[in-house]
């Protein structure tokens, strides 16, 4: 059904509201129309003065229309009863206009349409139907993602857990197995345990780490800070990458192992013992070393314990602080090379490197032909960053 007409001065309203507010708008200039003299120069000039200044109030757009046509006659006074007829044909033709319109409107309505505008209809349809499908297969495309997405995010997460799980077994298994008596003797390990051109005296294997020798060739110590998580065992192999990747059993695993650098030699033994470990969001492996960077962590935490497999060690820390692996040519202090010192000068250039490096003060220093312990993770600060906590053998007490 077509949208009811309302016309007054040939304007349209849409609304009855609006249709009686322009009918007293009407009214009103009717009035002013009779009461001004159009002929009167200075009648006019008035009447737009006070139409300006709002002296008159009206409620629709007839006001303006009223002020344009005071303002028409004052530019052309001897044209006012033209200027007039004029205006008023034209508003009875607009308004005649409107109401064919409207009727036209009623009649189209009720009338089938052209084939011309039933072809256009037609096209503007498949047009939307068309770009309803877009939108569609774009909302499904999304969906699809999102979905592959979120299956990709639970799997990830499963794995995850899966590793977490399946290292913290069989590091539980592997603390059982410590324990236990001996059920064997054991080989040689295979890992480089020596870098002298002839083999060093072979040492005894003490007791608690021969059971674990039998099911794992590459152990080389174990790792434990006391009120902390870190207790775990050590590895080490000719590959700095390889335990980066791979769990004791020699299985893929994202959380990696603690291992010692290739370089380092528990028999001789080098100056330097480092060991790498993955800095993780769980906490596994060195994931809370970096908590040593509040000094009150340190001071409950002073000591690490660091059995070779042939002898046991306490360490205590002297330096904590963050570095990273520099590029070969850059000359800088590089901590992760210093595992045997050339002699005491070289030994105590390093001491001070550290030291000036490090977030605190520990009081605690070496000298030449002391032992050294470096645990070392990742830092997420800085691209290769690196987080450091260094200590020295100390005599049990």
């Amino acid at each position: 059904m077509a949208q009811k007409v309302y016309v007054v001065e040939g304007r349209q309203f849409r609304t009855e509201k609006d249709y009686a507010c322009a009918k007293r708008d009407k009214e009103k200039i009717d009035k002013l129309r009779a009461s001004t003299d159009y002929k009167d120069k200075k009648a006019l000039q008035n009447l737009r003065a006070e139409l300006k200044a709002g002296k008159h109030k009206f409620l629709t757009l007839l006001g303006q229309d009223f002020l344009e046509e005071v303002e028409e006659q004052l530019k052309s006074p001897g044209s006012s009863g033209r200027t007039r007829e004029r205006k008023q044909k034209g508003q009875a033709a607009r308004e005649t206009g409107a109401a064919r319109r409207a009727s036209s409107g009623q009649q189209v309505q009720s009338k089938q349409r052209s084939p011309a505008q039933a072809r256009e209809d037609k096209a503007l349809d498949a047009i939307v139907q068309e770009e309803l499908r877009k939108r569609e297969k774009r909302r499904k495309l999304l969906i699809g993602i999102c979905a592959v997405t979120a299956a990709c995010s639970l799997g990830y997460v499963g794995v995850y857990s899966y590793y977490n799980y399946r290292t913290e077994a069989s590091y539980q298994q592997l603390g059982q197995l410590k324990e236990m008596p001996v059920i064997a003797a054991v080989a040689e390990p295979s890992g480089p345990l020596y870098t002298l051109d002839e083999k060093p005296e072979a040492r005894e294997v003490l007791d608690e780490y021969k059971n674990l020798l039998i099911k794992h060739k590459k152990l080389i110590g174990w790792v434990k800070i006391d009120d902390t998580n870190i207790d775990f065992p050590v590895m080490q192999t000719d590959d700095n990458e390889y335990y980066l990747h791979h769990n004791l059993n020699q299985q893929y695993d994202k959380n990696g192992s603690i291992f010692m650098d290739k370089d380092c030699d528990v028999l001789k033994p080098s100056t330097n013992f480092i060991l790498y470990g993955h800095h993780t969001k769980t906490g596994q492996m060195f994931g809370k070393l970096e908590l040593y960077q509040e000094e009150d962590y340190y001071k409950e935490h002073q000591y690490i314990n660091f059995d070779t497999i042939y002898e046991k060690g306490t360490y205590q820390i002297m330096y904590v602080f963050r570095s990273r692996v520099y590029k070969e040519d850059e000359i800088v202090f590089k901590y992760y090379q210093f595992i045997d010192a050339n002699g005491e000068q070289e030994f105590n250039s390093n001491m001070q490197e550290m030291a000036a490096m490090s977030f605190y003060d520990t009081g605690v220093t070496a000298e030449y032909g002391d032992q050294l312990l470096t645990l070392s993770t990742c830092d997420y600060q800085e691209k290769d960053g690196r987080f450091v906590v260094v200590a020295k053998k100390i005599a049990k007490e």
